[in-house]
């Protein structure tokens, strides 16, 4: 814990406690327009999938942004809009390569151990179906709904205002994992008529790991936010050419160990390329 008083403790974007109350708040709000949704949809009014996707993750973010505006925090310094140079856009750009290949790895080894519960991988299946493109406008909206909004949004909540506001109380390492499992438990599904699916939770905390030692690393949202975005758009683009993408895109036990491996260590490998921010993130 750091002393009241200082640089960090008064730089905070909310004080401690209430990073998880921005969270909490944010999924209340999806929920709530997912109850409307669902009101609306028994009378006869539908909305396309990706028009939801865009709507769920700006009130994700919303409740948080209000919070920090009704504590008169420093929002611009946890959310560092410091421009990167060309070789940290290059490595936070690869990072979301690399996590894509450690992530595919991952679900391949979970597989083995905890496969999901009947009806998740063909909910999985439609809702690819659902995001098929049709067109190049079409494309665009997928990318802008599935990679585009999320990694601004996810980001700006996450490796932002929580991160931000943990790291002023507390050490890099215990911030970086509190604010890993929020992330993570905005991944677990609701499938209708069944209890919730944990199914993605392994492969949000690490995810969230490394999103988060980015931003700490760079002291720029803006480095998370391309990995983020680059790795959501990389995992569509394949999904998109398989005909059944829960089965096309398993690699396997022995090639998913071999992903995960190779995309772990390349992950970390760019994460020490990337020269440290000067002054750290958290006193920004």
């Amino acid at each position: 814990m750091v002393a009241p008083g200082s640089v960090r403790a008064r730089s905070a974007v909310l004080p401690a406690p209430l990073a998880p109350v921005a969270v909490l708040l944010g999924v209340a709000a999806m929920a709530a327009m997912r109850t409307v949704l669902m009101t609306l949809a028994a009378r006869g009014v539908g909305f396309g999938l990706r028009p939801m996707l865009l709507v769920s993750e700006v009130l994700l973010v919303v409740p948080g942004l209000a919070l920090v505006a009704l504590v008169r925090a420093p929002l611009k310094g946890a959310l560092a809009p410091r421009p990167l140079p060309a070789r940290t856009v290059a490595l936070a750009l690869g990072a979301g390569i690399t996590l894509w290949g450690a992530s595919l790895g991952l679900f391949a080894l979970q597989y083995l151990v905890w496969p999901p519960p009947d009806g998740y991988l063909e909910a999985f299946r439609q809702i690819h179906d659902a995001l098929r493109p049709k067109g190049p406008a079409d494309a665009l909206l997928s990318i802008t709904a599935i990679a585009l909004v999320p990694a601004l949004c996810e980001e700006t909540l996450f490796r932002g205002i929580v991160l931000g506001s943990l790291r002023a109380a507390l050490p890099a390492g215990p911030a970086l994992g509190l604010s890993a499992f929020l992330f993570a438990m905005i991944h677990i599904d609701f499938t209708p008529g069944g209890p919730p699916v944990a199914y993605r939770v392994p492969f949000a905390f690490a995810v969230g790991l490394a999103l988060g030692a980015l931003r700490l690393r760079t002291g720029s949202l803006a480095a998370p936010a391309l990995a983020h975005g680059l790795l959501n758009a990389v995992t569509f683009l394949v999904v998109l050419l398989a005909d059944d993408p829960a089965r096309e895109t398993d690699p396997g036990p022995l090639l998913g160990l071999s992903l995960f491996i190779a995309g772990t260590a390349g992950t970390l490998l760019l994460l020490r390329a990337l020269p440290r921010s000067s002054p750290a993130p958290a006193s920004s």
